[in-house]
């Protein structure tokens, strides 16, 4: 029993672990305060709101986190239903789950029974703002800003890219609600280079890796090539052994012909490369016989010597 307690308790602690590291990932990324001719909500009114961004590239539920824009919740000595009541909570569903790298938008000074993404927290346009994002255990603040400044209408605070921590008032043509802050039609690729990688290290490497990359290829190519080259030529080399030692086989095998029958070279057929058949053997040792038995032969000691002569054999 204990065991099974144990386990439980370091299962859900980890969840907790892992759940507060995916909170940490949604920042509040734009707030407007006076909104009189930006975006309209369903109902074709024009409300404050603020934008959430998921800094991360995995999927995480923002269902039953906080929006607060009374700093009276930072008090400590508030108990967790105190502080709760004291904000708006996020609703669940699909429109929950935010994705890598997505942006979602949540009207201010409304109220839940409009939509998902209506939010009974109230912002004064005339006074700074403190807004703040909580966990879904109403203790744990995930992010906070604090606009020094009022802002004119339509004009926003913004992060200056998604999740950094530099902010700027954004005017009221360079808004961008649902998508990415930083946005740029006119930037060169040279200028925006020099602002992703100021110091050169990301260009450096790239170029390091292609270089490096070029000679790996180049190296196996030559290794593979080589090694094919090399098999060739020992193929070549095998059989130019193995002509030489048929070559010398052919020419022993004659030396012991000659060594058999003295005088009768007997050669071999060139046609098929395979020895003579035991017949002809047979035959033109027949033949030598017949021609000594009737005489038609040199009287030279040891020596056969065949005379052209046309008899009922036929030609070999």
């Amino acid at each position: 029993m204990k065991r099974i307690k144990l386990l439980t308790a370091i299962i859900v602690f980890s969840s907790l672990s892992v759940f507060g590291q995916g909170a940490k990932n949604i920042k509040i990324n734009e707030v407007m305060t006076n909104n009189t001719a930006s975006i309209v909500d369903e109902y074709d009114h024009h409300l404050p709101w603020v934008e959430l961004a998921n800094t991360s590239f995995t999927t995480f539920s923002i269902r039953g986190m906080y929006i607060a824009t009374d700093k009276a919740v930072l008090n400590p000595n508030l108990s967790v239903p105190e502080r709760v009541a004291m904000m708006s909570i996020i609703p669940g569903g699909n429109s929950s789950n935010m994705g890598g790298r997505q942006h979602l938008l949540f009207f201010l000074n409304s109220s839940p029974v409009k939509g998902l993404f209506h939010l009974t927290s109230t912002i004064d346009p005339s006074r700074p703002v403190w807004i703040g994002l909580y966990e879904g255990n109403g203790v744990d603040l995930v992010d906070s800003v604090t606009i020094p400044v009022v802002l004119n209408a339509n004009t926003t605070y913004a992060r200056v890219k998604d999740g950094s921590q530099d902010w700027e008032v954004k005017a009221a043509d360079a808004v961008t609600p649902g998508i990415e802050n930083f946005i740029s039609v006119t930037e060169t690729k040279v200028a925006q280079i020099k602002r992703d990688d100021p110091h050169g290290f990301g260009i450096t490497l790239l170029s390091m890796g292609i270089v490096f990359s070029c000679l790996a290829l180049l190296c196996i190519f030559f290794t593979i090539f080589g090694k094919i080259m090399s098999r060739k030529q020992q193929m070549k080399q095998n059989s130019a052994k193995q002509a030489r030692k048929n070559r010398l086989e052919a020419v022993h095998d004659e030396d012991e012909d000659e060594r058999a029958f003295p005088g009768i070279v007997i050669k071999k057929n060139k046609m098929s490369g395979a020895e003579a058949d035991d017949d002809v053997y047979v035959a033109v040792i027949s033949m030598a016989l017949r021609q000594y038995l009737e005489h038609v032969h040199d009287e030279e000691s040891g020596i056969i010597t065949l005379i052209p002569k046309t008899t009922k054999w036929t030609r070999i």
